[in-house]
């Protein structure tokens, strides 16, 4: 019987794991929220009907701790998997277990999108033009010139931050609790500013010198669940201009409502999802790929 894409898959069944055609997947832990496996099935069945072989690409989601990544990527490569994502919390841990890094990853020291070569795995990192994309369509904002103040320091921030200064963004503001981590940031950023200012503050003691009409980007875990406490609190900000969670599920966390009560224009992570995913089916299949239909599917997926 071949497996179920709906279902959430551990690393005892890829043990045993045997189906004809091209497999797909995503590893993180937690997984079962993820509705990338929705997403991907969705376009390859659009893309199915123009290129018959897209017929036997499946996309399966695996339940792996961090502690079993090295295993889980030995295992999905002698399997022959073509394709991997990556989500939290693997991004970062990735980098040293993969065979190469695309060019355009290597500031970042984190991928999302792993794909299938004889010796390993090549490594890429899609969240940025995933933010960049999921910004315009949902706010109307162009990272270039605008000032940014970003929470978090893990692996989707060091995307976000990247790609905020390879953009030419005014200004990047990036808000950590753990010191050492944004201090790790910060330095690898250093190389890439180009004159761009990049400071960073405590979230609990924002500096009072940070730009009003800045757009406010949640690259932390808070709001995962609904017990988080909030990333920052936007009483304590000059106005941002707009506020986008990366969190897509829940579709509303605490940050945005907080944001809506202000009368702000908010966003959450679920077009980030779907452009870095887009972006991913393309480096994997060579192909264009139906965006709208990822889109339309994600949306369908969240209302379950």
């Amino acid at each position: 019987m071949s497996p179920d894409p709906a279902a959430t898959f551990t690393l005892e069944d890829l043990e045993t794991w045997s189906r004809p055609g091209v497999s797909l997947a995503v590893l993180g832990h937690p997984i079962r929220h993820s509705i990338s496996p929705a997403m991907h099935n969705a376009a390859l069945g659009v893309m199915a009907e123009a290129e018959p072989a897209y017929a036997a690409w499946r996309y399966f989601r695996f339940e792996v701790p961090p502690e079993e990544l090295p295993r889980a990527l030995a295992l999905l490569h002698a399997k022959g998997f073509l394709g991997v994502n990556l989500t939290v919390p693997h991004k970062i841990l990735a980098v040293s277990q993969v065979a190469s890094v695309d060019p355009d990853a290597r500031p970042v020291g984190a991928v999302n999108t792993l794909r299938r070569r004889a010796d390993g795995w090549e490594g890429f990192n899609t969240d940025g033009y995933g933010l960049a994309a999921g910004l315009r369509e949902d706010l109307g904002i162009d990272l270039a010139g605008a000032h940014v103040i970003l929470l978090g320091a893990g692996g989707a921030a060091r995307g976000a931050a990247v790609e905020c200064l390879l953009r030419r963004c005014a200004s990047l503001h990036i808000a950590n609790r753990t010191r050492e981590n944004l201090d790790g940031l910060l330095a690898l950023l250093a190389p890439l500013s180009g004159g761009v200012p990049v400071t960073g503050f405590d979230p609990a003691r924002p500096p009072a010198d940070l730009p009003a009409g800045a757009v406010l980007i949640n690259a932390t875990s808070a709001g995962l669940k609904t017990a988080d406490p909030l990333p920052v609190d936007l009483a304590a900000l000059p106005a941002p201009r707009a506020v986008y969670d990366m969190i897509y599920n829940p579709a509303e966390t605490a940050l945005l409502a907080s944001a809506r009560a202000r009368g702000l224009p908010a966003a959450n992570g679920l077009s980030m999802l779907v452009h870095q995913g887009a972006r991913a089916l393309e480096i994997w299949s060579g192909a264009s790929v139906p965006v709208a239909t990822m889109a339309a599917a994600a949306r369908a997926a969240m209302g379950r």
